[in-house]
């Protein structure tokens, strides 16, 4: 109960910046694997792909955009949040508009690429980073409610993607995305960030307070990052839901296929996976606030190592449902997570910077994960045994997680 009014209170004390956190992030679904993968059997077909050649597809594009984002993300750390934020959406306009027209399998690539960097890459970093820089004291919350809008595109695209590519093909399904982009998410993110100047300014004299105290916290470049060698302890697992998360959604409805489920009705039960990462976000909100990420997080991926196990185990389609709902929380914890985490560590002074190159990191995890799973598939390898391979993978990285974050744990309660 006090954590629904703490919650509530804060959410009505800052419903408009908390707002377009929503905002971005639920658009930010044009580009996440979960909606590029329903359009996947439509444009295969199309261009004549096999699982791998279309993994590849994938792969390409959205290496590059891994490569790029190091630098489109740190932007964000020397612009202002409006001109920023309004850059990225009108690119993802294009973006869209750009895969509805994309005539051949080299334009197809070059379609991958924008909607990763505009789409999964940059929406999703201006928002989250957003929460958290401007919610110091309230992080958890911030972006734990922030995060409810990657639930809801979750939830709700892909279904709407499939009947919409069922009614009136699969380019016009991406023509609309696109006017919804410029014509709602656009005009919709300005207003919510109507003032902000005015909490921009509360940061500027928060930062250089922090830097007249001299605090560790803010003292951290991307290179002191790049040379702390826990940062690299922490990778296996920050990276996990991007590897794994990302193949098997690109991967489902071969999934369901090769398991004899239903492909609408597993679609349909996304709603599933949007309820357990609603939950757990606003579960964890308060509580990293409280506790800090680095008390938090060391167990995240376990519950979509379970998941993983009960697709292994069983065929029967009603494990979907304990899979997709396990699936989500590991979702929920690490969207509100990851990003305190890196801000409790290394403090906000360049936020924007380091959490681009973990953004990138992660984008180029979530190139590898289709097309190992799609490799893995085309050489005969079972769906259950893909499964089991990377829930073991889940509970490695596991291990290394808890071993890196002893050595910030001491860190973060002094810097809290």
């Amino acid at each position: 109960m006090f954590y629904l009014t703490s919650y509530l209170q804060f959410a009505i004390n800052n419903l408009r910046f908390v707002g377009f956190g929503f905002v971005m992030l639920l658009a930010s679904g044009f580009g996440q694997t979960f909606f590029i993968g329903v359009f996947g059997p439509a444009v295969r077909a199309e261009f004549d792909l096999t699982h791998t050649s279309w993994s590849a597809v994938y792969t390409t594009g959205t290496l590059m955009s891994a490569l790029l984002l190091p630098w489109t993300g740190q932007l964000i750390d020397r612009m202002s949040l409006p001109r920023y934020a309004a850059m990225v959406i009108i690119a993802l306009s294009g973006a869209t508009i750009f895969m509805a027209l994309a005539p051949s399998v080299v334009f197809l690539v070059i379609a991958i690429f924008l909607l990763r960097q505009t789409g999964q890459g940059l929406m999703s970093h201006t928002g989250t980073t957003a929460m958290a820089r401007y919610f110091p004291a309230d992080r958890g919350k911030a972006i734990g409610l922030a995060s409810l809008g990657f639930a809801v595109g979750e939830a709700a695209l892909p279904i709407l993607m499939v009947l919409a590519i069922a009614a009136i093909g699969w380019r016009m399904s991406y023509g609309m995305a696109s006017l919804t982009a410029l014509v709602i998410v656009l005009p919709t993110a300005i207003w919510l960030l109507k003032g902000h100047h005015i909490r921009h300014q509360t940061h500027e004299d928060r930062l250089e307070q922090q830097q007249k105290q001299d605090t560790e916290t803010g003292s951290w470049s991307r290179r002191d990052v790049l040379g702390d060698y826990r940062f690299y302890l922490l990778l296996p697992a920050a990276l996990a839901p991007s590897f794994v998360g990302t193949a098997l959604f690109f991967h489902h409805l071969s999934l369901a296929e090769l398991k004899g489920w239903d492909a609408a009705w597993f679609t349909g039960s996304y709603w599933v996976y949007a309820i357990g990462s609603v939950i757990t976000a606003l579960a964890v909100g308060p509580l990293i606030d409280r506790l800090t990420a680095v008390r938090v997080l060391p167990t995240f991926l376990l519950p979509m190592a379970l998941g993983l196990i009960l697709v292994w185990a069983f065929d029967s389609a009603w494990w979907a449902l304990p899979y997709l709902f396990l699936v989500g929380i590991t979702s929920g914890i690490m969207y509100t997570g990851l990003t305190a985490l890196w801000a409790e560590i290394y403090g906000i002074k360049n936020l924007g910077a380091i959490k681009s190159l973990n953004t990138a990191i992660s984008v180029f995890a979530s190139a590898l994960g289709p097309l190992v799973m799609g490799v893995m598939m085309d050489q005969s390898i079972s769906v259950e045994n893909v499964c089991a391979i990377f829930a073991g993978y889940c509970l490695a990285a596991s291990w290394l997680l808890v071993i890196g974050l002893k050595g910030y744990r001491r860190h973060a309660a002094e810097s809290t």
